[in-house]
């Protein structure tokens, strides 16, 4: 017998088993198929396990550093094996509180792969699913709606395709049980400064290239250079605007080499492993999309509109496989959208301005809205305000004055409509101006809150007066 039910999700990452709970809250029979575990790439293979891993290598260097502070240290030493468990055992047990929510939302799990069937005799349009359960056996669901969340993964390059061994994806990386010597890194973006900044923390000599003449190349270009400049002063060799050639990759004794080619020169490197992170790729194919009527961008997308519907209104998609923030909150939040929609609760339309951007180097990198550079590009007259850390008493108490945090408004209208830090805690004080983006707030109205005295949010204050000339601190 086929399952009958209001909202299936086809896969149980993060965007997928929101979505759930919500459609769950909504009142809805609501049935998830995942065919690895809940919790999907982020939980297991992307966000937790990479940040864990990222905190050990800052704590690690610290600890080497811990006499800036006045505290004298014998010997500190890095016993990766350890890191490895304490990232596991923090993977696992949020794992077992997914699979707890489920439970409490009293939502269906089915452990299997899905694929998406045209008209037959359990609907008479497309939209059921097809599983082949993981015992090998099969079962139909036919839900009244259909969430599409089967995510992304490593994309890969042509001649570099990982191993496992020489060539490593950032899912490889992730289970290293040693650490290399020396590691060349393909790929400036987020995945690839992020793993360039720990690696390095943790004892690793990086190489770092990117084709591009810019580090996070969709990001504002002083934050880019910033990063930049903090990453080789810590001892991180930093390549941009060159090509690697793929075909020249050879394996050796003590590890690989290839060539880059910087304008007319070409450059032998040379490194214990190579790890390729240019970016991640949809996970659309074999899920049966052949037979509906949906259709992909010209990228290899869904495409969806803004309440995330595809070109079959019944089925939705959200997340790494519609292309544009492949972020696992901005999966979360297009499922919220998502299910709002199809209960009729709510007609929130998706803002991608409105969603943070969070690098987790060190130091971190945060942004939400437009860099002053997109904005010009939209035609928007900007006014702008660059507020140093070093200005900001609690970032000299901490030992983390590196960095500043960028305001840029409308100078017609004095909207809020970009902010993007660098700098210590990054991610966490981009909240503020996501929250005064969602509430239209202007400059003079952020100035007008009072921030409390050490605190490394006053930086936000003081940027939001300084775009009207009026910092009190600089």
């Amino acid at each position: 017998m086929a399952i009958h039910c209001d909202v299936a999700v086809l896969g149980g990452g993060t965007g997928g088993y929101i979505a759930a709970i919500r459609a769950a809250q909504a009142g809805k029979q609501v049935v998830i198929i995942e065919q690895d575990k809940l919790g999907g790439t982020c939980l297991h293979r992307g966000c937790i396990p990479s940040k864990a891993l990222l905190r050990s290598a800052e704590l690690y260097a610290q600890m080497k550093n811990s006499e800036e502070y006045g505290i004298a240290s014998s010997e500190v030493t890095l016993v990766y094996p350890k890191v490895q468990q304490r990232k596991q055992a923090i993977v696992d047990q949020l794992h077992k509180g997914v699979q707890a929510l489920m439970r409490k939302n009293k939502i269906q799990v089915i452990e299997g792969r899905g694929r998406v069937i045209g008209p037959s005799i359990f609907s008479p349009k497309s939209g059921a699913v097809a599983v082949e359960l993981n015992n090998d056996e099969m079962e139909t669901v036919v839900p009244a709606n259909l969430i599409i969340a089967t995510g992304s993964r490593p994309r890969t390059l042509a001649g570099l395709q990982p191993d496992g061994v020489h060539v490593l994806s950032s899912d490889e990386a992730l289970t290293l049980e040693e650490l290399p010597a020396s590691i060349l890194i393909v790929g400036g973006g987020v995945i690839g400064v992020e793993w360039a900044s720990l690696l390095h923390d943790f004892g690793v000599r990086v190489t770092l290239v990117e084709a591009v003449d810019q580090l996070l190349p969709s990001e504002d270009g002083e934050i880019s250079r910033e990063l930049r400049k903090q990453l080789e002063r810590r001892g991180i060799t930093v390549m941009t605007g060159v090509k690697v050639l793929a075909e020249t990759y050879e394996t050796t004794k003590q590890g690989i080499q290839i060539s880059i080619q910087d304008g007319e020169k070409n450059e032998r490197l040379e490194a214990d492993k190579l790890l390729v992170s240019i970016g991640r790729q949809a996970n659309v194919e074999n899920i049966g999309l052949e037979n509906t009527d949906i259709a992909l961008t010209k990228e290899g997308y869904i495409r969806v509109n803004e309440q995330m519907q595809t070109t079959e209104p019944h089925i939705y998609a959200i997340g790494d496989c519609i292309g544009g923030l492949q972020l696992a909150h901005a999966a979360s939040h297009e499922g919220l959208i998502a299910v709002g929609h199809m209960t009729g609760e709510t007609s929130h339309t998706y803002e991608e301005s409105q969603v943070p951007r969070c690098v987790y180097t060190r130091p971190e990198v945060a942004s939400v809205g437009y860099t002053e550079q997109e904005a010009k590009k939209k035609g928007r007259n900007t006014k702008t305000a660059k507020v140093p850390f070093a200005a900001i008493g609690k970032a000299l108490v901490q030992g983390e004055k590196e960095g500043f945090l960028k305001l840029v408004a409308d100078a017609d209208t004095d909207d809020l409509i970009g902010v993007q830090i660098i700098g210590a805690h990054a991610t966490e004080l981009i909240a503020q101006a996501a929250l005064a983006q969602l509430l239209d707030a202007s400059p003079w109205e952020i100035g007008q809150a009072v921030f409390a005295h050490p605190s490394l949010s006053e930086i936000f204050g003081e940027a939001a007066l300084a775009v009207d000339g009026r910092a009190l601190n600089l």
